[in-house]
């Protein structure tokens, strides 16, 4: 009976950190959601800075629906505490599991924990800063005399969020070929040789996570082809590295 409770506890010392590590991440995006909450004004004029830039000052946003401001608030809120506990929940993430590995694996780990919340955070500002002008330009090109732009509040806020969380999560791209290439999974090689078949797959990308237009299209598609020829570029020094250690193991 002892030697079966022994037995259970390192799995119980790991539900339990587990459920610690959970409560943390779920903590801190509580505590984000509610500062955001606490400036959703500003975090909301920021969102919509770009598109007020080209309407005009004095332009104002409309909703429908009596619930959709409240509702549209609470999601911009959201979304921001999410974005400020997102370095919270990948160091929740890398305690976790660092205990379980060893030395040369955190070695190999660690870098990309650290990459990754820097290129989703690029993504979504090369978003804002240059795709946001350029597609609302875009579709704001075809309001005439008896045609007038009524942006809603929560169309816009699903247009934005969807347009800033897709050019992050495309920006993780190097990450994961870096990885699969380090493990083993792919080669540069193979990588070279399907270019032409990820071009086609970039612009198909491109039409899923934006707006249904040309311009926002090509603007993803073109970061993705280019990140892609990147990894391939940091893939090979990997490669050569690999190769190196392997020789001088067999030495």
């Amino acid at each position: 009976m002892t030697q079966e409770f022994d037995d259970k506890t390192p799995l119980l010392d790991h539900l339990i950190e587990l459920r610690r590590r959970i409560a943390n991440a779920v903590l801190s995006i509580l505590v984000g959601f509610l500062i955001c909450y606490a400036y959703a004004d500003q975090v909301f004029a920021f969102l919509v800075a770009p598109l007020r830039e080209i309407l005009g000052p004095d332009a104002k946003m409309i909703y429908t629906g009596l619930h959709e401001a409240f509702f549209t608030y609470m999601k911009v809120s959201f979304y921001a505490g999410l974005f400020l506990a997102m370095p919270v929940i990948l160091s929740q993430v890398w305690l976790f599991v660092a205990p379980g590995l060893y030395q040369h694996e955190k070695k190999f780990f660690f870098p990309f924990l650290v990459l990754t919340p820097v290129l989703f955070f690029t993504g979504g500002a090369l978003s804002y800063e240059f795709v946001f002008p350029l597609a609302f330009k875009f579709f704001l090109s075809f309001t005439t005399p008896s045609i007038e732009a009524l942006p809603s509040l929560k169309e816009y806020l699903s247009l934005a969020m969807t347009m800033i969380f897709g050019f992050g999560l495309v920006f993780e791209l190097p990450v994961v070929i870096l990885l699969l290439i380090k493990m083993g999974a792919v080669s540069t090689a193979s990588l070279v040789a399907k270019r032409k078949y990820f071009v086609i797959v970039a612009f198909v990308v491109g039409g899923v996570l934006t707006p249904p237009d040309p311009i926002s299209q090509i603007m993803l598609a073109i970061p993705i082809l280019i990140l892609y020829e990147i990894s391939i570029l940091f893939g090979r020094y990997l490669e050569k590295g690999k190769a190196m250690a392997e020789t001088q193991e067999e030495e």
